[in-house]
């Protein structure tokens, strides 16, 4: 049985047409104890026909997506599909006017806060709106991500791995029509797991895909025609959007991420040098970079090794480095 849920909209989803509002999340603070926080939601929907959800800015401080999302909302009208997409540009809204990774409000992490709680803090009440108004609603979905802030990524998608060969098949299909350069499969043990946006759909049996399309607290152009060109091709090959006007894309290479000794992280605090660039690729034991410490002028550097070959798909942007924080992540070709 569901939970009821607190969230509610103007918009009717099961209705013909175009239609633009938000969704309001109830939220009582010092200066409007009855208020609600909006999250914008445009649905477009023509007869019968398969449901896709568009989602963007689950982090706020990811921007492709969300321009991406903004894009296709304005250029799409009914007549150009056959269903419906919901398009969620900004959903964690709060932490997209912010430009922050989570919500200022709570702090929540909306990417992390799944399946949510109706009663629960508005990030956690957003997590339960989605999971169990709108997942029970849709035949597909894609959550646009890239690096946000503190990470910079060569512009991707990506999967969890499915639970059956059937669902492999599906996904991966998916993302041969995505057709980014590179897709690959993680079982997200080293985010989010089972909390993640991508998990929940799994348990409503919604294929779902993700990317990270670059990052950098910017706006990376190649990522942005990745997102827009291959949301277009998968609407295409899901039977939803009507007619495209790109060619196929190009065959994507599947790629993994074997195991945390993919990821280099800073084993103390410093200046973090990095050594090698995104799509370089490296051997175990080659340097990744080096950790300076301008506190201690005569203390040598710290080599930051790699422990894995692969190649460079990840790295960190801001220089000032923390114990602990991702340096670089690795991929390698998956093996079927």
């Amino acid at each position: 049985m569901l939970s009821e849920t607190r969230v509610w909209s103007k918009i009717d989803l099961s209705k013909d047409g175009k239609q633009a509002d938000c969704l309001r999340l109830p939220y009582s603070s010092n200066l409007s104890a009855y208020g609600w926080l909006p999250v914008p939601i445009v649905c477009i929907k023509n007869g019968e026909g398969p449901t896709a959800l568009l989602v963007a800015g689950n982090h706020g401080d990811e921007y492709e997506g969300q321009v991406a999302l903004l894009n296709l909302a304005r250029r799409l009208g009914p007549g150009d599909v056959r269903g419906r997409i919901i398009v969620l540009p900004a959903l964690n809204a709060p932490a997209a006017a912010a430009g922050t990774r989570n919500s200022p409000v709570d702090g929540g992490n909306l990417n992390r806060s799944f399946p949510g709680d109706p009663y629960g803090q508005p990030t956690a009440m957003l997590a339960h709106y989605v999971d169990e108004v709108l997942f029970p609603t849709v035949d597909i979905a894609v959550d646009l991500h890239s690096g946000g802030r503190s990470l910079e990524f060569l512009p991707c998608a990506l999967m969890r791995p499915g639970r059956t060969p059937a669902e492999n098949r599906v996904l991966k299909d998916a993302l041969r029509a995505f057709a980014a350069p590179i897709s690959y499969i993680t079982s997200g043990k080293g985010g989010g797991g089972p909390t993640t946006l991508a998990a929940a759909a799994e348990r409503y049996d919604v294929p779902t895909i993700m990317t990270e399309l670059g990052g950098g607290e910017t706006i990376s152009r190649d990522g942005l025609r990745l997102a827009e060109e291959g949301l277009q091709r998968l609407l295409v090959q899901q039977g939803i959007l009507i007619a495209g006007d790109l060619p196929p894309g190009p065959e994507t290479r599947f790629m993994e991420v074997a195991g945390p000794h993919y990821f280099v992280y800073a084993p103390e605090d410093g200046l973090f040098e990095p050594l090698v660039a995104l799509g370089d690729t490296v051997v175990p034991g080659q340097t990744a970079g080096r950790l300076h410490f301008p506190n201690a002028p005569l203390k040598e550097p710290v080599t930051v090794p790699f422990d894995a070959a692969g190649l460079v798909a990840c790295r960190r942007v801001p220089s000032i480095a923390q114990h602990g924080d991702c340096l670089f992540h690795l991929l390698s070709d998956a093996v079927d």
